[in-house]
């Protein structure tokens, strides 16, 4: 937005370096929710000029905006915060960077159709035949981290970093040999569309994004010639019996997977331990009674989401909470603040794991752009958990207070979540 289109009346708006801006820093995430509770208390939507998005925080208001697709779309989600610089253009112009979405920023009936085969890969059978390798490794990266000497560990590197990356490499059909590679590239996503780079950081991160695109196309050609029992593989299936999903939709799809499939579940895997471990006894509470694993899973989705802000733009003037929202806008839903909504959840700043209306929480958005992966995210967390608390039930956080967060407008991601299983 241009300084004309600053919206003035009813909607307060945050200029930055202090005055009435809430507290409110979009891109700190060390502890965002005293701001999140004071923008609900006294705001509801403000117009955060910095960004230039409308900042919504309410739960009644993100989920209706979730639940109206046709009035606010999801075209802005993967679009870059801070646009790219003209360096970045050109790198990613000369590598032939062509890649749109996968799936969280189509339209139906694009969505709808595309959506329809991609579900196809993440059926309840295939889950199930997934789990068992995923507790195998598991099993192994917990016996590396336990072989520690001091009895000392890092959640992140030592089962969080490796699982989820692995699991949907293998899904998807790619040897998981890629792993740090994927990595990389990932990273440089997250960079490149939740960041704020200016253009000479972007540099690195534009070959990266060439590069992971151009591996994605590659393994859509391979895997035409070599089909196997893969995600990839199934949707080419689908093609040839006239599922109308192109090559390029499906270098798309595998493209967003390869990233959205396993960042944010390290991301909850490392949150759900640095919530559980200082809160003893709802840690002991899952050691006692490991069939209460779900629904802490849920409880840390609420309570600490990877994903603590997302994004959606209006197609039309409309009106929410009584604001008017102009045709084009972008808009932030902070689900990090809707899902700590007092008037949803009782005492909402309280971790509970035996909270009652927990799956309630948006972490995982709502409506037609639900997360296609929630259920093996879920389950790979609920495979750590029954695996850690039965064989570490002395596991400890070390310093929890002192874990640092990287900056970014949508994910909370702690750079690192120390541990320790000596008996004190």
């Amino acid at each position: 937005m241009t300084t004309a289109e600053i919206p003035t009346g009813r909607c307060p708006v945050i200029h930055g370096g202090g005055g009435e801006d809430y507290g409110y820093e979009p891109f700190q995430m060390k502890d965002p929710f005293p701001s999140y509770q004071r923008l609900r208390d006294e705001a509801s939507i403000v117009f955060d000029e910095r960004t230039g998005y409308y900042v919504v925080t309410r739960y009644d208001d993100v989920k209706a905006i979730f639940a109206d697709p046709g009035t606010f779309s999801s075209e802005n989600t993967a679009a870059p915060v801070r646009p790219y610089g003209p360096p970045a253009k050109q790198i990613m112009a000369d590598g032939g960077f062509s890649v749109y979405s996968g799936l969280s920023s189509r339209q139906p009936p694009e969505h709808t159709r595309i959506r329809s085969a991609v579900q196809k890969g993440f059926t309840p059978r295939r889950l199930r035949q997934l789990e068992p390798a995923i507790r195998e490794r598991v099993t192994e990266l917990l016996d590396a981290m336990l072989s520690a000497p001091d009895d000392r560990g890092e959640i992140i590197r030592g089962i969080a970093y490796d699982l989820p990356t692995e699991t949907i490499l293998k899904l998807i059909g790619v040897d998981t040999e890629m792993v740090p590679l994927f990595k990389r590239w990932s990273d440089s996503r997250a960079a490149m569309t939740w960041g704020d780079l200016d253009d000479e950081q972007q540099i690195p991160h534009a070959h990266n994004l060439v590069a992971y695109w151009q591996e994605c196309q590659r393994l859509v050609e391979h895997c035409k010639e070599n089909p196997g029992e893969n995600l990839t593989s199934d949707l080419l299936r689908a093609q040839a019996e006239g599922d109308p999903i192109t090559d390029h939709e499906i270098a798309s799809v595998l493209y967003s997977l390869l990233f959205a499939g396993h960042e944010t579940t390290t991301t909850l895997i490392a949150n759900t331990l640095r919530v559980l471990l200082p809160n003893r006894d709802q840690w002991e509470a899952l050691v006692a009674d490991p069939s209460r694993i779900p629904a802490a899973v849920e409880e840390v989705l609420r309570f600490s989401g990877s994903i603590v802000a997302w994004r959606r733009r209006a197609t039309r003037d409309a009106e929410v909470a009584g604001v008017a929202i102009p045709q084009g806008a972008d808009i932030l839903l902070v689900l990090g603040s809707a899902n700590r909504d007092s008037s949803r959840f009782d005492q909402p700043d309280e971790f509970d794991v035996g909270r009652g209306n927990v799956r309630e929480h948006l972490s995982f958005g709502f409506g037609i752009h639900t997360c296609i992966g929630a259920p093996l995210a879920r389950m790979q967390v609920k495979v750590v958990l029954e695996e850690l608390t039965r064989r570490v039930p002395q596991l400890r956080a070390v310093d929890p207070d002192a874990i640092e967060y990287r900056e970014n407008l949508s994910f909370r991601v702690p750079t690192a979540v120390p541990v320790a299983w000596n008996e004190v």
